[in-house]
């Protein structure tokens, strides 16, 4: 379904639904370069269980207008905006990589549109190494060759996909390939430079999920049990052997966890 945001065209995969107000509402937010299909099973199923969904693409990505955002202040509002040109004054939020940071900032900037937060492959200070960030400021293969090693676990090359016939390298390939120039350096330099982590977490009342890969090269669960204790209250599921694109390498693992936690107390 196509909205507008700040007079540009914004994409959200609704579930082929149209809005109904009297369902609670879920937004997915996807990680850097990604768009809303990184949450294809995970939509789908909600959008036909009684929710609304929005699993949107962000400026630059997907088929939403750019240029994308610099910040990840500037996604957290942009989110909100999106809410508001489809009408829904609150939603549960879940976030992937990027995303996460993106729905955490959000949440702590509007607690009053915000009922719940699932943070998936999340990590604070989530900061990118200089070699990842200058070559995808060149727009180099090299950078997608590094979001797609670092961002699965070692056995996805050996056809771990729980798909048959599925390649989870060439699927992140694929979607890398399809950006405009700068978009992914963009995201990435937006990770690096977010300070706001602790901050915005100590500020949340709201229920909080997170969602670990237990073989997360790029946000190690070392590194995400640590800023766990910068919430009030925050539960957390470990998924083995997953790495960082924990949808589609535990795609059923993190559906179940996702419906765990969101048909608890959800209120349009």
């Amino acid at each position: 379904m196509d909205f507008a945001v700040d007079g540009r065209k914004a994409f959200a995969y609704t579930a082929a639904h149209a809005i109904d107000a009297a369902k609670p509402t879920i937004a997915f937010v996807h990680g850097a370069g990604l768009d809303h299909s990184w949450f294809g099973l995970q939509s789908r199923y909600f959008g036909y269980h009684g929710f609304n969904v929005l699993a949107v693409d962000l400026p630059g990505h997907g088929r939403s207008e750019g240029p994308p955002l610099e910040s990840v202040e500037a996604m957290a509002e942009w989110v909100v905006r999106l809410l508001d040109a489809a009408k829904i004054d609150r939603a549960a939020l879940v976030g992937h990589s990027m995303g996460a940071l993106t729905v955490l900032e959000c949440a702590a900037r509007h607690p009053g549109r915000v009922t719940r937060i699932a943070l998936l492959g999340m990590a604070y200070p989530m900061k990118v190494s200089e070699a990842f960030l200058e070559a995808a400021r060149r727009n180099e293969q090299a950078a997608y060759d590094m979001d797609t090693i670092w961002g699965h676990a070692p056995q996805v090359p050996l056809g771990a996909n729980p798909n048959p016939g599925m390649w989870m390298y060439g699927d992140n390939l694929a979607r890398l390939a399809r950006l405009a120039p700068n978009v992914l350096y963009t995201g990435l330099k937006a990770c690096n430079d977010y300070a706001g982590g602790e901050a915005s977490a100590a500020k949340l009342d709201c229920p909080v999920l997170f969602l670990v890969g237990s073989r997360d090269l790029m946000t190690p669960p070392r590194v995400a049990a640590a800023f766990v204790k910068a919430f009030k209250s925050a539960q957390t599921v470990l998924l083995p052997p997953s790495g960082h694109s924990l949808m589609a390498e535990a795609p059923d693992a993190t559906l179940d966890a996702l419906i765990d936690f969101l048909s608890t107390g959800t209120t349009p």
